[in-house]
């Protein structure tokens, strides 16, 4: 998608977009990631108006560089404290949703080491010009690295040996998803504010159960962002 369209269209439905990555002990790889949705996104187009880190209690210096970066920082235990122990991923998302301002929310995971301005520009296309679409979910070709060589197919074998496979058996429509716990997908706030996160990673395969229940498959996206290692 070209930004600066993505921009008209967010700008004439008066909305504003919110990218939060959830992390724990990857400083190796979230300087980048933000760097590049800042000065891509943010200096060269206004396209994404909220940059967001909610760190799980990293001790690497992942908070440092996210800060280093221009995020703004949360600590998982500081947001809402005392209501819940905060319990991994899927509570990490939750939470996100109250720091967060964008009418569009964007997650996305923090240890991509190809990371790409398409990964948010894919993500938002859909949710900028299809109306009818209110979650989207990323699929792309998944290296691995194998015997000191980077394979280019063979990742995401638990999607391949697990989660399709009982999609089909009890959500068939949701088999029709690529990559169903892919750790890159946004939605509109008011969707994602009406269902429940399960904690942990859970978080990814509950959110489409709960999404195609209350609304249907045709609200549910899908768009390729090429390669992730």
């Amino acid at each position: 998608e070209d930004p600066w369209e993505l921009v008209a269209l967010k700008e004439k439905a008066g909305r504003k977009v919110s990218v939060c990555l959830p992390s724990l002990n990857e400083a190796e790889t979230i300087g980048e990631i933000l760097r590049l949705t800042r000065e891509e996104l943010m200096e060269k187009v206004p396209l994404v108006d909220q940059l967001c880190v909610v760190d799980g209690g990293s001790h690497d210096g992942t908070r440092e560089a996210a800060e280093e970066a221009g995020a703004e920082v949360f600590r998982q235990d500081e947001i809402l404290p005392g209501l819940y122990e905060p319990l991994g991923k899927g509570d990490a998302l939750w939470r996100s949703l109250y720091c967060l301002s964008g009418d569009i929310i964007i997650w996305m995971d923090s240890d991509i080491r190809n990371f790409h301005s398409r990964f948010v520009t894919g993500l938002l296309g859909p949710l900028l010009a299809r109306p009818d679409v209110r979650f989207v979910k990323g699929y792309y070709q998944r290296p691995i690295k194998a015997e000191r060589r980077l394979l280019p197919t063979g990742g995401g074998r638990v999607t391949e040996l697990v989660a399709r496979p009982l999609l089909s058996l009890f959500f068939p429509e949701l088999s029709a998803l690529i990559q169903p716990l892919s750790g890159e997908y946004g939605g509109e706030r008011e969707l994602l504010e009406s269902i429940p996160f399960f904690s942990g990673y859970g978080v990814e395969i509950g959110m489409l159960m709960d999404i195609h229940s209350r609304y249907g498959m045709g609200v549910i996206g899908q768009v390729d962002l090429v390669e992730r290692q």
